[in-house]
């Protein structure tokens, strides 16, 4: 499970001028920091880690003066930086206190000061202020130009002062980067100090917060799906020098139609420049435009490369300032040619990719870790649990309710995953003043992350925490970033959330699930969370006995059949009748939940790799190429006959209102030939499926309750759904009859009795020998016509 790291890039002299080429090596390359002489001071010999509840594969690679070393921005990269991870001073004062006189401790940034990685490992509530110290020298040949300082996140109101001066506007956001120009505050060839404070309320605030909980921070029983929380910085702090002018952001929107890049350069302290954008493959320039900073044009990219999860292929991007002929800055960056829409496909609303419908299978991932609880111990770490998703054959990655770094998204970039985005969620419904604020925020996550080829649709609200204004957000934000999808609500039907009835998607939660789902008139059907199922692996649970899930299953082998038996039934019975995309809950246990494909400590895969990788492969070429659909012949009479070598003369019957199978033949009495016959009608509770009224008995029909299989009289939606069954295709010309409110359960004989049964399931009918002939039905002529 260890990763080899990525090659090193080469060393980095200050202020020599790079070619496009280098700059995009620094961008892609994981490796040694590129850092400047004398940026930082070693680290204390007496700072240690506090001991992780687990290990995970990298705690103990991780450096202690030099933590997450790789270049933070891949999508606007330049030569020269320094990393200011490391050993800082630290110290606690209550919240509204000063700046404390000493700091009597010390914390290994960019690790929260709740995880074992920082070296504190404690609570933090929202009487607590953070204080951070450090002291940095400029290298000389910056001289002459501005030196920006970046966080890339600290959660929550963050204030930086540079010897003894603030440094801007405290910054409130635990998910967004932000950064300051403190060239005016700098001793030039001196020693210069900075301190940082943070307060973080945490759930007690109206601020996005996530799945963070002011719970213990060592291993306790509970905690259900909320987590330990995540106060103050937790990505990477660094220093970068820049021209007065200079480029700050590119917005680039792939157009395949017309063999183009949309570019917008966005910059800071320019008057009157221009911007030369320039679009590389494979060394080799294919398409290069000049126009107005702060303003669309176009790069022309003809018969550009597309990319898809299959084959993501990026593009070298370069962005030189131009006033005149000098260049005040150039950048360097990347993209991927890929257009994200919804069309009707076969009259259903989809999502398609380039044009195409390919259906998105993928988990949810909390991006949490047991050492080091917001941020991954290293950059082979936080690739590993997307490398998983691929390896485990899914297409996409539902990131929930939490943010990642830059080189998070560069990962997903680069190996092909598409990317749902949620906003973070807060604890309540806020007042105005939050409302703000969290609307201000999603803004700017909006912008850092809008050029990212893999990110296809922003997930705005999720099972109704903190709801308010649902369309209007979802009308806002798609008029914001109209190159994606929007969710406006996660979850609909769960929870209390109210739809907003808008956006690209309606969007289901359903355990175990898959549930039914469908498309209405203009949004696709996604299944944004099913799964849950649960299996704790000795050894390695966060605190051992705790763990729960939605299904806890008895073996390994459970595990794998279940899983496997979902994917297969969203597969043959979900994917026809209008699902579009389904989200597994989840690719690791996190804390106590334990319904991870991976354990927590990401020290073992619990499921099957290869036949998890053939069930999602099967999903997604069942999407490129859909079978004809199943259909039965409405208004008739028919015989259901059993296909099991050894039974095939058995039939469906009902005898004294429960069902089972039984020898029929030509020497039958009347009796057994009629309950052995069924009309199909169009289904009660979904007419693109089937009921079976009896022959003998009109109104009654083929009714699964408690799992056993009945002929029974009813009314209401219960009993429309039990009564309703889907067809789906099965071997030598059989079919099968899935459950219509449980799709990828089917109708099973067993002992000759009829059973509802689970692929997986831990029942005697469930068993999994002969579970697919025992679940394929001949329809036949009739034996009482």
């Amino acid at each position: 499970m260890r990763r080899t790291p990525a090659p090193v890039p080469p060393a980095v002299r200050p202020g020599r001028r790079w070619t496009a080429t280098v700059l995009a090596v620094l961008a892609l390359l994981a490796g040694t920091a590129l850092t400047v002489p004398g940026a930082a001071t070693a680290a204390p010999a007496a700072w240690t880690p506090k001991p992780a509840p687990m290990t995970t594969p990298w705690t103990n690679q991780v450096p202690v003066d030099r933590p997450l070393p790789e270049y933070p921005r891949p999508q606007l990269t330049r030569p020269d930086w320094a990393n200011l991870n490391g050993i800082w001073d630290f110290a606690v004062t209550p919240a509204d206190a000063g700046r404390p006189a000493a700091f009597p401790e010390q914390i290994r940034v960019p690790f929260v000061a709740e995880s074992a990685l920082s070296g504190i490992q404690r609570r933090v509530t929202q009487s607590d202020k953070l204080w951070y110290k450090r002291t940095f020298t400029v290298p000389a040949s910056w001289d002459g130009q501005r030196v920006q300082l970046h966080f890339g996140a600290s959660d929550w109101r963050t204030t930086v002062w540079v010897n003894d001066r603030q440094a801007g506007a405290a910054h409130d956001g635990g998910y967004d980067a932000f950064s300051y120009d403190i060239t005016d505050l700098l001793n030039r060839g001196g020693t210069n100090t900075v301190v940082v404070s943070v307060w973080d309320p945490t759930q007690n605030g109206g601020q996005a917060v996530g799945k963070q909980r002011l719970n213990d921070v060592h291993p306790h029983p509970g905690g259900g799906i909320f987590y330990t929380a995540a106060s103050g910085i937790w990505q990477t702090v660094w220093l970068e020098p820049t021209a007065a002018a200079h480029i700050t952001r590119l917005d680039m929107v792939p157009d395949l139609a017309n063999n183009r890049l949309k570019v917008t350069v966005r910059s800071a302290g320019t008057s009157g420049h221009q911007a030369r954008v320039t679009v590389s493959a494979g060394g080799a320039t294919v398409g290069t435009a000049t126009g107005p900073v702060g303003t669309e044009f176009s790069v022309p990219v003809p018969n550009a490369r597309r990319w898809t999860p299959d084959d993501p292929f990026l593009h070298d991007v370069r962005a030189d300032l131009l006033s005149g002929s000098t260049t005040f800055d150039t950048v360097g960056s990347y993209t991927g040619m890929r257009t994200v829409g919804l069309a009707r496909v076969d009259g259903v609303p989809r999502p398609v990719l380039n044009g195409q419908f390919v259906f998105q299978t993928g988990t949810l991932d909390q991006g949490y870790w047991p050492d080091g609880v917001y941020t991954a111990p290293t950059d082979a770490a936080l690739r590993f649990d997307l490398q998983k998703h691929k390896d485990l054959g899914f297409n996409m990655v539902r990131k929930h309710i939490k943010v990642e770094p830059q080189r998070w998204f560069y990962w997903a970039d680069r190996l092909g995953l598409l990317v749902w985005q949620d906003m973070p969620s807060m604890e309540r419904t806020p007042d105005a003043a939050g409302r703000a604020q969290w609307e201000a925020e999603y803004r700017r996550i909006i912008d850092q992350h809008r050029s990212s080829p893999s990110l296809v649709m922003w997930v705005n609200q999720n099972e109704g925490w903190g709801q308010y204004d649902q369309a209007r957000i979802a009308n806002e934000v798609k008029a914001y970033d109209p190159s994606r999808l929007v969710d406006n609500m996660s979850g609909v039907n769960c929870c209390g959330a109210v739809d907003g009835g808008n956006g690209d998607v309606v969007d289901h939660h359903v355990y175990v699930g898959p549930g039914t789902t469908v498309p209405d008139a203009g949004r696709a059907a996604v299944l944004g969370e099913y799964g849950g199922l649960g299996f704790e692996v000795a050894g390695h649970e966060w605190y051992p006995g705790g763990g729960f899930s939605y299904e806890d299953q008895p073996s390994l082998a459970h595990l794998n059949n279940r899983f496997v038996g979902l994917l297969d039934g969203i597969r043959e019975v979900r994917l026809p009748r209008g699902l579009s995309a389904a989200v597994y809950t989840e690719i690791t246990d996190v804390e106590n939940e334990a319904n991870g494909l991976l354990t927590y400590d990401r020290q073992v895969v619990k499921v099957d790799e290869a036949r998890v990788r053939a069930a999602n492969r099967a999903l997604i070429d069942a999407s490129r190429s859909p079978a004809a659909p199943v259909t039965l012949p409405t208004g008739q009479f028919r015989s259901l006959r059993v296909t099991t070598p050894g039974y095939t003369d058995r039939y469906v019957r009902h005898k004294d209102g429960a069902v089972s199978t039984e020898v029929v033949n030509g020497g039958s009495a009347a009796l057994l030939k009629a309950d052995a016959t069924w009309r199909i009608v169009p289904g009660l509770a979904d007419a693109s499926c089937y009921s079976f009224e009896s022959r003998n008995y009109p109104g009654e029909y083929l009714r699964h309750r408690d799992s056993r299989v009945y002929k029974e009289g009813g009314s209401g939606d219960l009993f429309r759904a039990d009564a309703t069954f889907c067809p789906v295709r099965g071997a030598n010309g059989g079919v099968r009859l899935s459950a219509y409110n449980f799709p990828g359960q089917y109708l099973r004989h067993y002992g000759a009795e009829l059973w509802l049964a689970v692929p997986g399931g831990t029942r005697a009918y469930d068993s999994p020998a002969l579970f697919a002939e025992d679940t394929t039905w001949a329809v036949e002529a009739p034996w009482t016509p």
